[in-house]
């Protein structure tokens, strides 16, 4: 089994296909298994790294919630690339994933070819932060007291998912079998350091006016937590375009897996063929 030790967590990973890699990072209620029509797909032509992040069996689960924030996300992916010896890759991730893709531009731009950000920037319109971290705190502890059974079939219920089991309710089921085996304590740990803890995607506005890396932000059109945030991003990243997935929740690149595989082969293509336009 692929594994690394990034700071003494073990972080497990695979390789599969040839050629220009191409990292993916998944989102909180999903693991390594959450990118199979991407691989699938994308490892015809590329080197496709997928990994889990620490907290996600088989990776190693950590007791220090001091172990868990976006700043140990980046570091490990970019760790993962140390262990390829890969200099440089196209980032792409989907919601956690998709933060981390813009935490790793921000501090490696040097080792993005280009960046895919997909759902990304739930929490960042909260209109009472307060309030809103109190509730995320009471769904973390939910995690632990509950169990990640019951957890996972009321978040995967929630109003973004609804669009997944609504469309492809086998490929939902067995997204929600795979988030009901999460490690209730690294889920519960990464959620109180990972998103309770990062900066919102508005507090961002600096550094992503300094991204000159090509980007493609995606999502659904009702995944309503990350439409402005990812307007946003579509007006602040000079070389950024936006994909608007139409009666499309949170979990796009399972619920519409070949629009999305299409969407994001035709933004490879046109950065490879440095036709990606960055505005003046």
């Amino acid at each position: 089994m692929p594994t690394f030790s990034s700071d003494g967590v073990d972080i497990y990973y695979q390789v599969a296909g040839e050629g220009y890699p191409l990292v993916l990072s998944h989102e909180f209620a999903g693991n390594i298994d959450s990118w199979e029509p991407q691989v699938n797909f994308f490892s015809r032509r590329y080197q496709v790294i997928t990994y889990c992040h620490r907290g996600y069996p088989p990776s190693g689960v950590p007791d220090d919630p001091n172990a868990y924030s976006q700043d140990h996300q980046v570091e490990d992916l970019y760790r993962l690339l140390r262990r390829l010896d890969i200099g440089q890759a196209h980032i792409g991730g989907l919601s956690m994933g998709g933060t981390v893709t813009l935490g790793f531009a921000i501090a490696h731009p040097e080792m993005c070819r280009s960046l895919v950000v997909a759902s990304a920037g739930a929490g960042s319109d909260a209109d009472d932060r307060e309030q809103q971290l109190a509730s995320w705190r009471a769904l973390s502890e939910s995690m632990v007291a509950e169990g990640m059974e019951k957890f996972a079939d009321k978040y995967a219920r929630g109003l973004e998912r609804v669009q997944f089991l609504r469309k492809d309710p086998v490929g939902w089921a067995k997204f929600h079998a795979g988030f009901a085996g999460h490690s209730a304590q690294g889920s519960s740990l990464t959620f109180q350091g990972v998103q309770m803890k990062r900066p919102t995607i508005y507090q961002l506005q600096k550094e992503l006016q300094q991204i000159k890396i090509p980007t493609l932000v995606m999502i659904g059109d009702e995944d309503a937590p990350c439409v402005g945030p990812a307007i946003f991003m579509k007006k602040n990243i000079p070389s950024c375009g936006l994909a608007v997935f139409p009666q499309s929740g949170h979990t796009i690149n399972l619920e519409e897996p070949e629009l999305y595989n299409r969407t994001v082969s035709d933004f490879l293509t046109a950065v490879e063929a440095g036709k990606w336009v960055e505005r003046g």
